[in-house]
């Protein structure tokens, strides 16, 4: 789905009060984020996201019910807009200033204490759309690199199993970095629930010592973060094994956006070679 398909779909939705072409593009991934007026409205790439889009309403309003500070949907329900699922959610103020590490830990430290939902969260399938962003992928990536990420994501698929955690089970965000955090004049919101959870609470950890190891996260940055939060993730033996399954989705997720997209290709490409090599000092680039 590109930027003009996601229009054309906004569009005819009908949720907003102007036209789709005047509604600011915020984001363009596995969904097309939009802003107009007061509210942002989120188009997803296929209808398979139409059951993630209604959980992710749900999840918005038991954490509105717990006291979390999140973002809350103006629609109860998402809808299904010529194949894709639309949900509206209030627009959130102006940010004050850029999310640092310690927001993240915080709010995690909150989701972290809170009792699970009276709904099902699922399992955290970090490695469940690798097959998905592959088949997208299609002839743009080598089949070899595509058949290297399948292998990896059964092994750590099976070594996670295995894992036995150091904090206890329970509701997790599920893709808990800084970019999910926004900071308003009343201090730090969690954004996008889609990935929430009930798994093992060090998924929400590792994704910021990746960042740290992988992506130019400064130590000093990361320290803030595991002293907010009370706990370095690295100090447990099964840091590696979660760290793996991420650098493997990871990649899977950028492998979708290269038909369209150079950049991505080559991002791809930098990153499959290092998980290849074994070379853990290869630089990632956010994408």
């Amino acid at each position: 789905m590109d930027e003009a398909r996601a229009r054309d779909v906004l569009a005819a939705a009908g949720v907003l009060s102007g036209p789709a072409r005047d509604a600011a593009l915020l984001a363009l991934g596995e969904n097309a984020v939009f802003a107009a007026g007061d509210l942002v409205v989120k188009v997803g790439r296929d209808a398979e996201l139409l059951r993630r889009a209604r959980r992710e309403l749900d999840i918005a309003g038991w954490l509105a019910e717990a006291g979390v500070p999140a973002v809350r949907a103006a629609e109860p329900e998402p809808r299904l807009v010529e194949g894709h699922p639309v949900t509206v959610w209030h627009r959130l103020p102006e940010p004050v200033r850029a999310a640092e590490p310690r927001d993240l830990a915080q709010l995690l430290r909150l989701v972290h204490a809170i009792p699970s939902p009276p709904f099902v969260l699922p399992p955290r399938e970090l490695l469940g759309g690798v097959e998905r962003w592959l088949r997208l992928a299609g002839d743009a990536i080598d089949p070899r690199d595509a058949d290297c990420l399948r292998a990896r994501r059964d092994g750590f698929a099976a070594a996670a199993a295995a894992l036995t955690p150091h904090l206890p089970p329970g509701p997790i965000h599920g893709d808990a970095l800084p970019r999910n955090v926004h900071i308003g004049p009343d201090g730090p919101v969690l954004v996008d629930l889609e990935t929430f959870s009930t798994d093992l609470r060090e998924h929400d950890l590792v994704t910021m010592a990746l960042s740290r190891d992988r992506y130019g996260l400064p130590a000093e940055a990361y320290d803030s973060f595991t002293e907010a939060y009370g706990w370095d993730v690295r100090e447990w033996e099964g840091c590696a094994v979660l760290r793996g399954a991420r650098e493997t989705a990871s990649c899977a997720w950028v492998a979708q956006h290269a038909p369209s997209n150079p950049k991505a290709l080559a991002e791809f490409r930098r990153r499959v070679a290092s998980l290849r090599d074994g070379d853990e000092s290869v630089r990632w680039y956010p994408f």
